[in-house]
């Protein structure tokens, strides 16, 4: 192979999607994966949020993810949107120059499955997004911390409003 026909980076190598536990697919590594180390670029057309609920209005399954704080999505394709949750993940994400990197966050045998914690943030009342990884911190939902307690704080508001109109 010449270097005209070289990858210009090599940051996918050694990274395969195939059958997964948690959720129909995954990425697996066949090398091994350091801590610190950049992984995977999560990528895709990046679309107004608005955009975003106007595509994926009837649909159950989407790869998006939010950036800069949720004003900008990414329309995810391509291997990292195979990524799955985990709420004890093996990776996080970051945002670096206006990209998103899957990093390892500790030490990655081969054959492991790459996982991360999707911290949803943006659910409408009544929604659910439910975790299956089985993890010993498992919250049973890919969503955010802060966003079970929004939705708690939420509900607990519906649920008073509607008592005091039944008084």
């Amino acid at each position: 192979m010449t270097t005209a026909h070289k990858p210009k980076t090599n940051w996918q190598h050694g990274l395969i999607v195939k059958s997964s536990p948690l959720h129909g697919a995954g990425v697996y590594t066949t090398v091994p994966l350091k801590k610190g180390q950049r992984v995977l670029e999560y990528t895709g057309p990046r679309i107004t949020k608005k955009q975003s609920e106007l595509l994926y209005a009837d649909s159950e399954v989407t790869y998006l993810f939010g950036m800069d704080g949720g004003k900008i999505i990414i329309d995810g394709f391509g291997m990292a949107a195979f990524v799955n949750h985990s709420c004890d993940p093996n990776c996080e994400t970051d945002q670096i120059a206006g990209r998103i990197w899957i990093i390892a966050t500790q030490a990655i045998k081969p054959g492991e499955e790459l996982t991360y914690d999707y911290n949803l943030y943006d659910a409408t009342q009544g929604e659910e997004a439910p975790c299956y990884c089985g993890g010993k911190t498992c919250r049973g939902t890919m969503f955010s911390e802060d966003e079970i307690a929004r939705l708690k704080r939420a509900s607990k508001r519906k649920n008073g409003k509607l008592k005091k109109k039944v008084a």
